[in-house]
């Protein structure tokens, strides 16, 4: 056991736990946050996926151990209102059918949008392309990255939490 100290969601954290231990379960048991979900554990879904240092990542294969020092970014801290354009859109383009996928989608597309803030269909249809959805709402997922890449924001600040 060791104790690693990380930010998440802009709040400084510490946890007393094994530094092998995938940042996904420190997220889920420990911080207490549900929205990061486990799909395959072997990073091939998406379904996982967080911020780490403003980049997307598999966290059901990085450890919390890499994560320590580092801000982490989850779904819940995405914008605590919803109010994030990819919130919005994904709401009004009714995304999601189980729901499952959509955090690590938003957060792959939130992740995108930042360094990519007016991209092209194939660049977003590129971007997507490594996260799964078991129901098939890819033509709804690529319409509200669409919509939402229209929107006037400025990506890169709607990724900064407020307790930065």
């Amino acid at each position: 056991m060791a104790e690693i100290q990380c930010k998440i969601n802009g709040v400084d954290r510490r946890f007393d736990v094994d530094p092998t231990m995938p940042v996904l379960w420190v997220i889920r048991d420990f911080a207490g946050l549900k929205g990061t979900k486990y799909g395959c554990g072997i990073t091939q879904c998406g379904a996982c996926t967080i911020h780490l240092d403003g980049k997307a990542v598999r966290s059901c294969s990085i450890t919390v151990g890499v994560c320590a020092g580092k801000k982490i970014l989850t779904i819940e801290g995405l914008d605590e209102a919803g109010n994030h354009p990819l919130q919005k859109a994904w709401e009004e383009v009714d995304v999601p059918q189980c729901g499952y996928c959509q955090a690590g989608q938003i957060m792959t597309a939130a992740a995108f949008l930042a360094d990519h803030p007016h991209p092209t269909d194939d660049e977003i249809k590129s971007a997507m392309n490594g996260n799964l959805c078991r129901c098939g709402t890819y033509p709804r997922i690529f319409e509200a990255v669409k919509r939402a890449s229209t929107q006037s924001f400025d990506p890169k600040s709607t990724l900064k939490t407020s307790k930065s």
